[in-house]
């Protein structure tokens, strides 16, 4: 097992995390960019697959070559198609065999869309989107964008964008149909739980400005920190805030994370930090069994050492991915207790490997564990109180966090 505390390599992850915040891109918390990847430069993608005609592992491409044949002889497409593109085809099925729709094969154009993206030449609508059951889903809308005032919550069901079936549709297809010009509008049919109808949203594309933290000592003497994102400067922010809490009167502390759809890994392992003792783990990689798991832990931060304070932190289903890492370590550390629903669950480790020099891949290459070795992919975080807020009007989380951390 390794331990990787490497400040280079969470900025890596991180730098694209954060374009996932701010331009509703694929949640891919931890993400690596061209690590330990080969890229095969001089030849092109189709010389790549046609020129090699061997069985692989016991799967003949004799089969594949067939198919080919019977496409050319038969389907009045056929000529419409480059060769390339059936290729490009034939990979992104090869990729969804996997069953994991954070893999993903990009072509030339997507390869650009991509670039461009990392270089934040980019709008979005203010939303964070994931697969869930199958089905392409909104893990939660960010505050006072338009997703936000247009009414999308979490576990929102996307049906068509702009009048295209997302059946089937993946994450990075989406993203890129809903990303467009600032100004322009983008159409979005929704089907919401519970709910027997689909719903028809109208958004305006803007730049996303991500709020970050809020934080004030209530006259009940409880002290809340409400963390929106997990950005570069999130732990320098939630620093400050828990020195307030630190040099206040209140031994009462919640954290709410409701709709937090994560962000730097970096910022999630300093901020749980100033909780856990220095050592103690707080999320691992598990690459199963190609290589030994990487291990994240405590720098055991001394600020709350001379203080008692009882703890309570809210998730629902719009917490995902870095909260779910933060949320996690501190319930199973038996620091806080997580008061609301079960989180999103969206836990693996994406690499982006370069092909040829015009495609690319974007692979899961692991997953993240809780200190006790649960998949946040596979079961999310299960709060230890179950509380949904049925009534719009009355926020009954909340309420149950206050009457937790007021108990003696």
């Amino acid at each position: 097992m390794n331990t990787n505390n490497k400040n280079q390599e969470f900025k890596t992850r991180g730098r694209y995390l954060l374009l996932v915040v701010v331009i509703i891109l694929l949640f891919s918390s931890g993400f690596f960019v061209g690590k330990n990847s080969s890229s095969l430069k001089s030849a092109s993608i189709t010389d790549i697959i046609l020129n090699s005609g061997d069985p692989i592992n016991n799967a003949d491409l004799a089969l594949f070559w067939k198919v080919w044949k019977i496409i050319d002889q038969k389907s009045p497409e056929a000529g419409k198609i480059s060769n390339n593109d059936r290729v490009y085809g034939a990979i992104k099925g090869l990729t969804s065999s996997l069953g994991d729709p954070y893999t993903v094969f990009f072509t030339p154009s997507e390869q650009t869309s991509f670039q461009e993206e990392l270089k934040g030449s980019f709008s979005g609508v203010g939303m964070e989107l994931g697969i869930k059951d199958d089905i392409l889903t909104v893990i939660s809308p960010l505050k006072n964008t338009p997703a936000f005032k247009a009414g999308i919550v979490a576990g929102d069901k996307i049906v068509s964008i702009d009048g295209t079936n997302a059946f089937g549709m993946s994450v990075d297809e989406a993203v890129k149909r809903i990303r467009g010009e600032v100004g322009t509008q983008v159409k979005l049919e929704i089907v919401r739980e519970g709910q027997k109808t689909t719903q028809l949203k109208t958004l305006t594309r803007a730049i996303i400005v991500v709020e970050n933290i809020e934080y004030s000592l209530r006259k009940d003497g409880v002290f809340v920190i409400k963390l929106f994102s997990f950005n570069d400067d999130s732990d320098v922010k939630f620093q400050k805030a828990l020195t307030e809490f630190a040099n206040s009167n209140s031994n009462k502390l919640i954290l709410d994370l409701r709709n937090n759809p994560g962000g730097y890994l970096d910022s999630s392992v300093n901020i749980a930090s100033w909780f856990i003792k220095e050592g103690g783990i707080i999320v691992s990689e598990d690459y199963g069994a190609k290589q030994d798991r990487d291990i994240y832990i405590s720098k055991g931060y001394d600020l709350l050492k001379d203080k008692k304070f009882k703890m309570v932190v809210l998730i629902n289903k719009g917490s995902a991915s870095a909260s779910e890492i933060l949320t996690g370590a501190l319930q199973e550390h038996k620091i806080a207790t997580v008061i609301g629903e079960k989180s999103f669950g969206k836990g693996s480790v994406q690499e982006v490997i370069p092909v040829n020099n015009e495609t690319s891949i974007k692979i899961t290459v692991a997953n993240w564990l809780t200190p006790n070795g649960n998949s946040i992919s596979k079961q999310g975080i299960n709060p230890d109180i179950i509380v949904k807020n049925a009534n719009a009007k009355i926020d009954s989380q909340m309420n149950k966090a206050l009457e937790i951390v007021k108990k003696k």
